[in-house]
């Protein structure tokens, strides 16, 4: 359970999010969202700067938008270009029945039940929370919030086919560009388990080539996967998903960087979450420096990394690319 003190995960923050944004018709106001709903408001006690919060759910709103839930804006009822008074919600009749479906007594029963379960147990309390802190500046909440369940879309075209292969015990083949490299190599796997490690998508198996266990990161993928006929031991899966989680964590604790970070930017509410403070700056433990430097790159003159060398070299070099691109000089 979050506290007013405590940082909030992301997923639980766009949880948050959600049910304050589908609670009322009339919408919320973007300060009323940063002060009221658990993710933002315990940052705004941190001291964090309005410019980075309302980045942070800038880019909350488009997390949202990616998994098919959509965020309405609402301008002035005088002037609906103006959107500096601009109210946000997540209209209900997109999740409402057709009117023109009935059901019986039996079947209202089960769906009463299943509502009065779904309404106790769904919602956090640091949602419940949000929800009395919006009540009490004089806006309309529907209350309970029952029946929404979140319509997820995997971005990653090979998880499917290596759930499936994953779920049948068969050897799957694949190309794969590991970072720095020009050009794919072709691996063979017995896949035993998906996981999910910093938001992205890793498949966990047994290359038969190396004989040992590997782990590759979805979004690296190039081709479709190739399930063949050959097949594997399943009892090869059981513990699978908690090794790869331990051997990521491992090696992310192995794998530091020192950066310095300003405070009160979105770089601080995002990286904050991982890092250690220490004398000259943070230390953040990463999994792939390639990724890890993409994301460092996007803060821009809000971090700066100190070392190790080589990611340092990576941001300044991915910098440099997007100076150039807009006509400047190295």
């Amino acid at each position: 359970m979050a506290s007013e003190t405590t940082r909030t995960a992301p997923e639980e923050r766009l949880v948050n999010l959600v049910v304050a944004l589908m609670a009322t018709e009339q919408g919320l106001t973007k300060e009323t969202i940063l002060s009221s709903v658990a993710g933002y408001r315990e940052q705004v006690g941190a001291g964090a700067s309005k410019d980075a919060l309302e980045k942070m759910f800038e880019r909350d709103k488009q997390t949202l938008r990616g998994l098919s839930i959509q965020v309405e804006t609402i301008g002035d009822y005088a002037d609906p270009d103006d959107l500096r008074e601009a109210r946000y919600r997540i209209p209900t009749a997109e999740y409402e029945l057709p009117a023109d479906i009935a059901f019986t007594p039996a079947e209202l029963a089960v769906l009463n039940l299943a509502g009065g379960v779904w309404s106790e147990s769904s919602m956090s309390s640091d949602a419940r929370a949000g929800l009395r802190k919006i009540r009490a500046l004089g806006i309309d909440v529907d209350a309970p919030i029952i029946g929404y369940s979140p319509r997820l879309s995997l971005r990653e075209p090979s998880f499917a086919p290596l759930q499936r292969a994953i779920e049948q015990g068969r050897v799957v083949a694949f190309d794969y560009l590991k970072p720095g490299e020009d050009a794919p190599h072709r691996r063979r796997i017995h896949p035993l388990a998906l996981v999910e490690y910093e938001a992205r998508w890793h498949v966990y198996g047994f290359d038969p080539d190396q004989q040992d266990t590997r782990t590759f990161l979805l979004s690296r993928i190039t081709s479709d996967i190739e399930v063949t006929r050959s097949s594997f031991d399943l009892s090869a899966r059981e513990g699978a998903g908690e090794r790869a989680l331990t051997g990521l964590a491992d090696l992310a604790e192995r794998q530091q960087a020192l950066v310095e970070i300003a405070p009160g930017t979105e770089a601080a509410l995002r990286l904050s979450r991982r890092a250690a403070p220490v004398e000259q700056g943070f230390r953040v433990p990463y999994v792939d420096a390639h990724i890890f430097a993409d994301e460092l790159a996007s803060y821009g003159p809000e971090v700066r990394v100190v070392e190790p060398a080589e990611l340092r070299d990576q941001v300044q070099e991915r910098l440099r690319r997007v100076l150039a691109a807009h006509g400047g000089a190295a």
